[in-house]
Order: C-alpha cells, then structure tokens, then sequence
C-alpha cells in the first residue's frame, strides 16, 4: 500500500513575491514553491535572484525572475501588463520589499533619505496595487499580503521615517481591503516579528543574529494568508514562528 501524496496547499498558484532575492522574501519563495505555487521573484540584485532560482529548481520548483527597482514606479506600471500576457493570471503577491533608511532624529534626519524610504516602502507598493488589482481581482481566490513591522505603532526614537512608512503602509491596505471586499479578493497585512534578515543587522548592529529565528521559521504565516481556504480580509496578524 503506497502512502497518499500530501496535498499541496498552494497547487497551481501564480505568486509574485517582492524582495525575493534574500531574507524573507526569499523564505516564503522556495515556501510557496514547495506547496506548489509558480513564484514570480521580484528584487533589484539579479544574483541573488538566480541563488534563490536555483534552489528552488532543485527542489523540483518553478520561477520566474523579474529584476526590478522598485524605486522606479515606470518599471513597475508594466508588471501587470506583462503578467496578464505570460500567465494570463495572478493569484497572490506578497509585498515585502522595503528598506530601513538609517536611525536618526526626526530634526535631524536627511530629507532624500525620507523621501527615498517613502518611495520604496509605501509609494512602489501603491504602484504595485495600481498594476495587479485587475489581476488579483480577476482571481478565483486572489490574495495580497503587506509585510509590516511593529515599528509602525511602538513610536521609538531614531525610527521615524521606517515607522511612518510601514503605519502609511498598514493603513493605505487595510483601505484597499476595505474598497475590494465585495470582490474574491483578500488583503492583509503581516507583522513578521523579530527574524533574522539583513534589515535587522543594520538596525542592530550589536545584536548577535544567532540568537534570532531563521525567517524560515515565520513561512506558514504567509501561507496561511495566501491559501484559497483564506477567509479573513483587512486584519493586521503577527507572524506565529
């Protein structure tokens, strides 16, 4: 008697995933890969796409790699265009990309470095839902997941322009949740918690990453939310490692 295959929970899936070249990003790739999605690997460092491309090759998976810098919203306006014609589809995206920007005081903070965390972290994922909604939407299970931080509500020092990006984040999803509900179309938003990634390193600097879980150990918080299965929409979850 031969044991039953498991059934993969993402089978068939079309994923696009930002910030795929490292860290989370890259976690949740070869994750949803593994239960069966084709994963669109969007980031700026093409070697770092090609290590996660090969690794998920090799586990018998399938990508696609789009090297992209979505600090630039033309690049990104063609994505859903060129989806719709390669895949004809788009199930799931998971908006992960962002960047630190540096600690410093608000007074005395650099003002490209603001506008520059704002590009990256809010504006190119407003872009982001501009391209994909007729897609995600288009879905029989459409799924879109907003990687936050708790930065966004502990007011700390030194963290203003990151913290105010992901709170402008948390809440231009939580209203794109709200306009779709009507629609097969979910949207949350998930707070990884405390993982080890390079952003942590540069934000603490003193803190040994070996004392901190792997992101692997966060992937099923995102599978959850990409799941057919999915029915909470507009809820802001804190990743269960």
């Amino acid at each position: 008697m031969t044991d039953t295959p498991k059934k993969r929970r993402l089978e068939g899936r079309v994923a696009l995933i930002t910030g795929a070249s490292r860290g989370i990003g890259a976690a949740v790739a070869k994750a949803f890969s593994a239960e069966g999605a084709h994963v669109i690997l969007a980031a700026r460092t093409v070697g770092g796409l090609e290590a996660v491309d090969d690794e998920i090759q090799a586990a018998g998976g399938s990508a696609t790699l789009l090297p992209i810098d979505l600090g630039k919203f033309d690049q990104i306006a063609e994505i859903g265009p060129a989806l719709a014609n390669k895949f004809k589809r788009l199930d799931i995206l998971v908006a992960n990309a962002g960047i630190l920007g540096g600690l410093s005081p608000v007074a005395m903070s650099d003002p490209k470095m603001w506008d520059l965390v704002f590009r990256v972290n809010v504006m190119a994922n407003y872009h982001l839902i501009r391209t994909l909604d007729p897609l995600l939407r288009g879905s029989d299970a459409g799924r879109a997941i907003f990687v936050t931080s708790g930065a966004a509500h502990a007011h700390k020092a030194f963290w203003g322009a990151y913290a105010a990006s992901k709170a402008a984040l948390e809440e231009m999803a939580a209203v794109y949740a709200d306009e779709v509900a009507y629609s097969k179309l979910k949207v949350n938003i998930l707070d990884p918690g405390v993982v080890r990634t390079a952003m942590r390193a540069e934000a603490y600097p003193g803190e040994d990453p070996a004392t901190l879980p792997l992101p692997d150990s966060i992937v099923e918080s995102f599978i959850a939310l990409a799941a057919p299965s999915l029915a909470e929409t507009g809820k802001i979850i804190r990743a269960a490692a």
